[in-house]
């Protein structure tokens, strides 16, 4: 039986990525997970009954322990979800995102290169190479153009990623997702903090309480958000082609963060107007029915440098992998807020 290593594999798209294959491939699964002093294992409950799946530990800045387990199990593909992908906290850690997404990606590579190199080699890029776009919609086309860190070590590991595949004729192959998002995203990030704020008020509006405001940063900056298991089954659409080549995949739409609040509130039943101001900061959104204010803008969340606009061409992906996103963008946003609101419900 054909052996897959799926790095990052307790996360949103890994985790779906795990479950895909055990679905629909013929495959001995290996999640790779950090060793973390409190393991979060809730993404891969599901996966770890499967006798196929089995939990194994890598770091990515380990070049030792990247090689002991390649050359233990040799896969014939190898799926890279592991980085920091966190944009905001880039700021603060730089060399450690650089070490992890750029020179994780050169490990990784490095091994595969010299114990199985016919291994089909996937690695996850991001709408944040495009940074500063000087067009839309983005396609490969598009220079790079960072504005965070992040960016930047995700533009290192695309280079690096070219550079093996040339040099050393590997399937290695790149895929450039756009925001994705889903009920098992992490809960630092912006779009699961909207869902998740929308739940919490709900059931403090449903007890009879005034609900306590969050704050966000830019809710006018513009995002391509697709839902993540979408692009698992375009990953492994990828990772069968006869050659190796790279895409884009995106949904194809942009919405604001603003939009995507509305969006949730209104999945919660929850009557909202805006309060706005000359200065956006003290733009508010307020509870129809009370007059509570349910978020306030917060300077301090803004990025240093910001990405205004991300809007991706998948029209090549849909042509070549005869792809489509099945999850339009209300449906995923609704379906984060009711995840939630079950979720925050059982406790």
């Amino acid at each position: 039986m054909k052996k897959v290593i799926i790095t990052g594999v307790t996360g949103q798209v890994g985790s779906y990525m795990a479950d895909f294959l055990l679905k629909f491939a013929d495959l001995e699964v290996y999640g790779a997970i950090r060793r973390l002093s409190v393991p979060n294992h809730k993404n891969i409950e599901k996966a770890k009954l499967n006798p196929k799946f089995k939990l194994i530990e890598m770091d990515l800045t380990d070049e030792h322990s990247m090689f002991s387990i390649i050359q233990e199990i040799k896969p014939d593909y190898f799926i890279n979800f592991a980085a920091n992908s966190f944009v905001g906290n880039s700021w603060h850690m730089p060399a450690n995102h650089f070490d992890v997404n750029a020179l994780g990606v050169m490990r990784q590579l490095e091994a595969i290169r010299k114990i199985c190199p016919n291994c089909k080699y996937y690695n996850a890029g991001s709408s944040e190479e495009f940074g500063d776009v000087m067009y839309s919609p983005q396609d490969l086309n598009h220079p790079p153009r960072p504005r965070s860190p992040y960016g930047a070590s995700k533009v290192a590991a695309r280079q690096i990623v070219k550079v093996w595949r040339d040099s050393y004729k590997l399937f290695a192959i790149q895929g450039y997702l756009f925001n994705h998002e889903s009920e098992r995203r992490g809960e630092e990030f912006v779009t699961r903090k909207i869902s998740m704020n929308a739940a919490r008020i709900k059931k403090e509006l449903d007890e009879g309480k005034t609900p306590e405001a969050f704050d966000l940063g830019n809710i006018e900056a513009k995002r391509d958000w697709s839902h993540a298991y979408d692009f698992v089954r375009a990953v492994w659409l990828m990772l069968n082609e006869d050659k190796p080549k790279d895409y884009l995949l995106a949904s194809g739409e942009t919405h604001t963060v603003r939009e995507f609040v509305e969006k949730a509130f209104e999945a919660a039943g929850i009557k909202t107007h805006w309060h706005e101001e000359d200065n956006p900061i003290n733009t508010k959104l307020i509870h129809t029915e009370t007059g509570s204010i349910l978020l306030n803008i917060n300077k301090d969340f803004y990025r240093p440098a910001e990405v205004e606009l991300l809007l991706g061409d998948p029209s090549e992906a849909q042509k070549d992998l005869h792809w489509e996103k099945s999850v339009d963008f209300s449906t995923l946003v609704r379906r984060m807020v009711d995840n939630d609101i079950e979720e925050i419900n059982a406790t």
